[in-house]
C-alpha cells in the first residue's frame, strides 16, 4: 500500500469535493426559491389557494428538472464522501500496520 499516492488522491480531490458539497447545498437551499417564484407564478395565473399555488409549483417542469439537478448533485458529493472515508480508512490501516511493525521490531531488541 502506497499512502502517499493516497495522500495524493485525497488531495487532488479537495476542489471536486468542496465544489460537489456546494452545489448540493446550493440547490437545496435555491429549491425553495424555485418553488417560491412559481407559487408566484401560479398565482399570477389565477391559482387562488395556497394549495393550488403549490400543486402548481410541485408539478412544474422546472422544479422537476431542479429535482434532477439535486439528486445528481447529492450523488456527486455522496460519492466524494465515500472516496474520502475509504482513503481514511485504508490510512488508518497504513497506520496501524506501521506500529504493529516497529512494536514487532521493538521486541527483537529485548
Amino acid at each position: 500500500m502506497n499512502v502517499e499516492s493516497l495522500f495524493q488522491e485525497w488531495r487532488s480531490s479537495i476542489d471536486e469535493a468542496a465544489k460537489a458539497k456546494a452545489d448540493e447545498v446550493y440547490l437545496r437551499e435555491f429549491r425553495k426559491s424555485k418553488k417560491a417564484m412559481l407559487m408566484q407564478e401560479g398565482k399570477d395565473k389565477g391559482h387562488k389557494t395556497g394549495q393550488e399555488r403549490e400543486s402548481y409549483a410541485y408539478a412544474n417542469h422546472e422544479y422537476l428538472e431542479l429535482l434532477d439537478a439535486l439528486r445528481v448533485a447529492t450523488e456527486t458529493n455522496a460519492k466524494f464522501q465515500w472516496r474520502m472515508k475509504i482513503a481514511e480508512e485504508r490510512i488508518g490501516i497504513y497506520r496501524t500496520h506501521e506500529a504493529s511493525k516497529r512494536k514487532e521490531f521493538g521486541n527483537y531488541g529485548n
